[in-house]
């Protein structure tokens, strides 16, 4: 909105720093912050107030996690409260880019919302059966994939190699969506402890602020050899919304925690990092600096698969956090060093825009 009002004026002034995207994402990272510390204690009050017993608890996961109970869930409408809010105050919203990326993080937030909601509503884990859930998922996804699809190529760029492509054709519409259900996916199955899918997905951000930028300039984008794709770098404002609004939800996410996110949170973010991902032409790369949302899905569908072979589980508990919890690792640890790890994988994969 602030950007479409100073090019009226053309950018006379002050109003000058509002067409750099620089100075733009760091502006939408500081707003997001602040709107999501204000509304935060009385937005978390509500919540407690209206789910009463909280998040349901299941039974069968690590005891420790029996003292959370009545911890109130949800907490991820904050984050597309502030998030949103930053994104329409400093985003180009004549941008076809960030109308695809608003619609999945506000489609995905809906849906997680509403398996939220049944699951406080019916004092259950279960929520929304899953196949309900991926269709809907896979109904925004595509409509997002029309939309960012509409103004760039169909191949799938490879990194480490420099101007080397898989030409996808008509296919690439799915393996977009593809992308961005399965970030939001292992996004929320990264949400289990506290803290721990929040700081990932700020780093995961960080990261694809930077490679959104330097796509979006064709003269940085002919010196790394990667590829170019005009008006991408309005999506490094969004990542910086994303940072901002996930600091604050931080602050009220610390252990102990005063609120979950929800899926409501996580299949939003998740899904954002997606649509990112796809539209500055870098989805291999989100399966690099996402490395740790991969290993807790890939745990998840190696536990599943193996114990309906054998009868036997490959890990004492999955996803793999609830592994290392159940080895003995308090949740403090187990959350620091994935965040850890977490930056491991963002510099790797920041790597890749010079590797090639």
């Amino acid at each position: 909105m602030l950007f479409l009002i100073a090019q009226y004026f053309h950018f006379e002034g002050l109003a000058n720093l509002i067409r750099y995207q620089t100075f733009r994402a760091g502006a939408a990272l500081m707003t997001a912050l602040v709107i999501g510390l204000i509304i935060g204690p009385r937005f978390i009050n509500m919540l407690r107030v209206r789910q009463g017993k909280g998040q349901p608890i299941r039974e069968d996961g690590p005891q420790s996690h029996l003292a959370k109970r009545g911890t109130p869930t949800m907490g991820g409408l904050m984050i597309l409260i502030s998030l949103v809010l930053s994104m329409l105050i400093w985003m180009d919203l004549t941008n076809p880019f960030v109308w695809a990326c608003l619609a999945v993080t506000i489609g995905f937030g809906l849906i997680g919302f509403l398996d939220d909601y049944d699951k406080v509503k019916k004092r259950s884990t279960a929520g929304v059966p899953g196949r309900v859930r991926l269709a809907a998922e896979f109904a925004v996804a595509g409509v997002a994939a029309w939309l960012i699809v509409s103004q760039i190529n169909t191949n799938l760029y490879v990194p480490f190699l420099s101007n080397r492509y898989i030409p996808m054709g008509p296919l690439y519409y799915g393996f977009a969506a593809l992308v961005m259900v399965g970030a939001g996916n292992a996004v929320n199955l990264t949400d289990g402890l506290d803290g721990l899918a929040t700081m990932p997905v700020i780093i995961a951000a960080g990261a694809f602020a930077i490679i959104a930028y330097l796509a979006g300039r064709a003269d940085f984008a002919h010196y790394l050899g990667i590829p170019h794709v005009p008006r991408a770098g309005e999506l490094a404002i969004l990542c910086g919304a994303i940072m901002g609004a996930g600091l604050a939800f931080l602050w009220f996410n610390a252990p102990p925690a005063a609120v979950f996110m929800g899926d409501t949170g996580s299949l939003a973010l998740g899904g954002a990092l997606g649509a990112i991902a796809v539209a500055a032409h870098h989805e291999i790369v989100l399966a690099i600096v996402g490395g740790l949302f991969v290993l807790e899905a890939v745990s998840v569908i190696v536990q599943v698969f193996w114990y309906k072979r054998t009868g036997k589980r490959v890990f004492r508990m999955a996803p793999i956090h609830h592994h290392f919890e159940q080895l003995g690792w308090k949740e403090s640890t187990v959350v620091i060093r994935f965040w850890i790890v977490s930056i491991v994988l963002a510099l790797i994969g920041l790597s890749t825009l010079k590797l090639r």
